[in-house]
């Protein structure tokens, strides 16, 4: 069973306005205020709100922080992407890169670190890459042409 803390954090997320800046970092803060100092969770959600709400720069070193501190895997795995998403957002685009080449597809995310993955290849400049990174995520779902489109990714630029 999710304990209230968890559930009224879920609460916040479904809810979460980023038209009203003052009001969403107050309401998290409130949650965030209620974990012990350097609690893993709470970092991430306080990195998150920041995140969230545009300032990515602020998220960056509370992400780092919460993945310090020890996530569990759900919240790692969201950590990472995060990051690396930030990371990107604010123009590290090879320290987006490095992130995510630690992350593995799982229940948790599926593949989607792939898709942040190419995004921040082709930011950097690298777009034979990106491409092949989205194409072999894709051909994963296509029930006709997986063979077919995981060819042609292989005929791309090798991954990283």
């Amino acid at each position: 069973m999710m304990d209230n803390w968890e559930s009224r954090v879920q609460e916040f997320w479904a809810q979460a306005d980023d038209t009203d800046t003052g009001g969403t970092f107050r309401c998290m803060k409130v949650l965030v205020d209620e974990r012990p100092d350097g609690d893993a969770a709470a970092l991430y959600e306080w990195a998150s709100v920041h995140d969230f709400l545009g300032s990515e720069t602020e998220a960056i070193p509370l992400y780092r922080l919460a993945l310090e501190a020890g996530l569990d895997d759900r919240r790692r795995t969201q950590a990472l992407i995060q990051l690396a998403s930030s990371l990107r957002n604010v123009g590290e685009f090879e320290a987006a890169i490095q992130v995510l080449d630690d992350v593995e597809e799982n229940d948790i995310a599926g593949d989607a670190h792939r898709a942040f993955l190419a995004l921040a290849l082709f930011d950097a400049g690298r777009s034979d890459q990106a491409l092949r990174v989205a194409l072999e995520a894709l051909a994963k779902t296509l029930p006709l042409y997986s063979r077919a489109v995981t060819g042609y990714a292989a005929e791309l630029l090798p991954s990283r």
